[in-house]
């Protein structure tokens, strides 16, 4: 968000006291480097100029009051300055709290560092006493990795006789029409490096998450073709970094595809023709149906693909449809900014089109569209907006991202499940594993009390087991007297909506012992928390658009950034009550809240989240969990609490930490010489990263 971004710049509030800033903006250098022109008088010449043959009285008189004046400068200079220092140092912002915690060091340990994970003991100390510091430079490590990579195979064993009994068998897909070209395997290392740190928020095993792995840049990208020439099918970055040990993934995983001649779109058609039964409801009632997901990337007109985010992309089609025998098919949604473009006239235009906007590996999973197209599925008039601090257009994408989500689905109606992802993110772990992952967990959540814990960040050093957690929350909304969500939510206007009657509790909310919603699949999850905007001083809580102004605010939620999962069900009462009643929000409300108007199931979803400080627990619990006033919450005003985490929309911290894993310098730390002297390339276990808006770096 533009607006929110020129406010809380990241570059101007992120520094520990040692020098050190997430991004490092060059600056004019005392020294520039080039050879002095300057050169010193001879003695002689020096002599003759202070002390001249001739002088008079009065010329001494002069140059004494000529003395006194230069000195009376100086002086009045030097008290200028030091009152304009003095000024600068009184006007200067006092520090956040969070940047007077010590700097975690942890995540920068190299492979050559790897422990098992029975071994293992993470540098953060959580302000108890100062951060374990990680392995000293000093220290002689081995030169080759400790622990050898492995195949990760998240995947059910779909030939077993398990996975048979009650699933269609799964036909293996490959990346050509002819069945010789295998989909790749992705690697891991069996451990973790010592004194790594570990996250804040989260957990690894509650969702159903590997913990005691760790991917470095070759054993995750090297089979999509990092570290491989041009010559053999790579694209260059990985040729000049540390790679010390990285031959036995390469020799594991054999020969790199030339994936410039795969045609993912194709690829993932095929494999979905193959093992279509899967997602048909079989005539054996033992046979269960597997559900699809689209996973939608939304992407523009002169967005540049580099190396690094065609790494990203093939590991995603690769190991989220392909690899699952398509139970997941990834879609670019293409907007098209040229409206002057005749792409719905014309096929050949719209081919062209996508040919100049995609690399051609896409072309065959690319769809197009335009704000001037959404203007005529969902036309005027729209009621005016409680609030529009944008001031932009109801159809514009800045504030309506779900119209061509909305459109999208509608076009695409053979999907349970619809992935709204950003380009901006980043995953260092296996994508099939934590899509399914989540979304499993989040359908063994009971409704009860759900929109309250949705509410707060889970912090398991702080809060215990969920359990306890659950208990913590329960107590805590009973003790503030409001009203838990329970159902479909009442408010002036809603008597219109018709809510599926699956959603209206069979038994009251005390009655109830966590029982209903476990089993059901989620029709909405986050990945950050889904918090009562009326309740935080958030910039567009009030951009609420065709409700009766002349009643109070319909009842919100909002988790900041748009990448969800949604489902059928949701995404088409969202499309109802666009071109029906004219109804709409601000994008990141607009899904949280037509769930909670319909009683739908949304759960924000607790995924391992880390910072860059030894945050003290007490103190982050009562900033992120329990703010005093509206001015307080973290979305809002207190956003800046957030800029030393490794997912959030405004997080210097996420992009630097990997940028260090791609091997590239940053702040002049890391790079290629920094990790072949020391412990060598960062190994991270999964973790989601947002926002990367840049990949380029030296290397050393």
């Amino acid at each position: 968000m533009a607006d929110r971004l020129r406010s809380l710049n990241p570059l101007n509030l992120i520094s520990n006291g040692s020098g050190f800033f997430y991004q490092n903006i060059p600056g004019a250098s005392p020294h520039n480097g080039a050879p002095s022109r300057y050169r010193w008088p001879s003695p002689r010449r020096t002599t003759e100029r202070l002390f001249p043959a001739r002088f008079s009285p009065t010329r001494m008189v002069w140059m004494i009051i000529s003395a006194l004046f230069v000195l009376f400068l100086l002086i009045g200079g030097y008290h200028h300055r030091e009152v304009g220092r003095r000024k600068a140092a009184d006007s200067k912002p006092e520090p956040f709290p969070w940047q007077l915690y010590q700097r975690l060091n942890g995540y920068y340990n190299g492979i050559r560092n790897l422990v098992p994970y029975s071994d293992y003991t993470p540098d953060n100390g959580y302000n108890k006493t100062l951060p374990r510091s990680f392995v000293p430079e000093a220290q002689p490590f081995e030169k080759m990795p400790p622990l050898n990579p492995q195949v990760f195979d998240p995947y059910p064993k779909y030939d077993s006789p398990e996975y048979l009994s009650n699933h269609a068998k799964v036909e293996k897909c490959t990346l050509d029409s002819e069945g010789k070209i295998s989909a790749p395997e992705v690697f891991v290392y069996p451990g973790v490096p010592q004194n790594m740190s570990e996250p804040f928020f989260g957990s690894y095993s509650m969702l159903g998450l590997e913990e005691k792995v760790c991917f470095d840049r070759y054993s995750r990208f090297a089979p999509y073709g990092y570290g491989a020439s041009l010559a053999d099918g790579g694209l260059g970055p990985g040729n000049n970094s540390e790679n010390i040990g990285s031959e036995r993934v390469t020799y594991q995983m054999g020969k790199v595809i030339d994936y410039k001649t795969v045609d993912w779109g194709t690829a993932q058609d095929e494999c979905y023709a193959k093992n279509k039964p899967r997602f048909e409801q079989s005539k054996n009632l033992k046979i269960e149906r597997v559900k699809r997901h689209a996973y939608v990337l939304r992407v523009w007109q002169g967005f540049y693909f580099n190396e690094h985010i065609m790494y990203t992309l093939r590991a995603m089609i690769n190991e989220l449809s392909l690899k699952s025998g398509g139970e997941y098919d990834v879609h670019f949604l293409l907007h098209v900014k040229n409206t002057s473009a005749a792409i719905w006239a014309n096929h050949d235009v719209y081919a062209q089109v996508v040919r100049e906007s995609m690399p051609q590996e896409f072309w065959n999973m690319t769809t197009l569209w335009s704000e001037p197209q959404l203007e005529n599925y969902y036309p005027d008039p729209f009621g005016d907006a409680f609030e529009n601090v944008s001031g932009g257009s109801i159809h514009g994408v800045y504030r309506s991202a779900h119209f061509p989500l909305q459109w999208f689905a509608q076009q695409h109606k053979d999907y349970d499940f619809y992935w709204n992802w950003e380009m901006d993110l980043r995953f260092t772990g296996h994508y099939y594993e934590f899509n399914t992952a989540i979304g499993e967990w989040a359908k063994k959540q009971p409704r009860k009390g759900l929109w309250e814990r949705n509410e707060r960040f889970y912090i398991p050093k702080r809060h215990g087991s969920w359990q306890n957690f659950t208990d913590t929350v329960e107590q805590e909304t009973k003790e503030s007297g409001r009203k838990p969500i329970w159902g479909p939510e009442a408010f002036p206007g809603s008597e219109y909506i018709q809510a599926p009657p699956e959603t209206q509790p069979k038994v009251s909310y005390d009655q109830d012992n966590f029982e209903w919603g476990v089993g059901e699949d989620a029709d909405y999850l986050s990945f950050n928390p889904i918090f009562d905007p009326t309740r935080s001083n958030w910039v567009f809580r009030n951009d609420i658009t065709g409700y009766d102004l002349t009643k109070p605010q319909p009842p919100t939620r909002c988790a900041i950034i748009t990448v969800a999962r949604l489902s059928k069900r949701l995404l088409n009462i969202m499309h109802e009550e666009v071109w029906k009643s004219r109804h709409s929000m601000f994008a990141e409300m607009w899904p949280p809240s037509v769930a909670l108007h319909y009683g739908l199931k949304a759960v924000y979803v607790p995924h391992p989240i880390y910072f860059d400080r030894d945050w003290d627990l007490t103190y982050m619990d009562q900033i992120f969990n329990h703010p005093t006033d509206i001015y307080g919450s973290p979305f809002g005003w207190g956003e800046h609490n957030l800029l030393g985490s490794s997912f959030y929309y405004n997080s210097g911290f996420s992009g630097a930490l990997w940028r260090r894993w791609l091997g590239q310098a940053e702040n002049h730390e890391g790079g290629r010489k920094s990790e072949e002297e020391g412990s060598g390339r960062m190994c991270l276990r999964s973790m989601l990263h947002h926002p990367i808006k840049h990949e380029s770096g030296p290397m050393d």
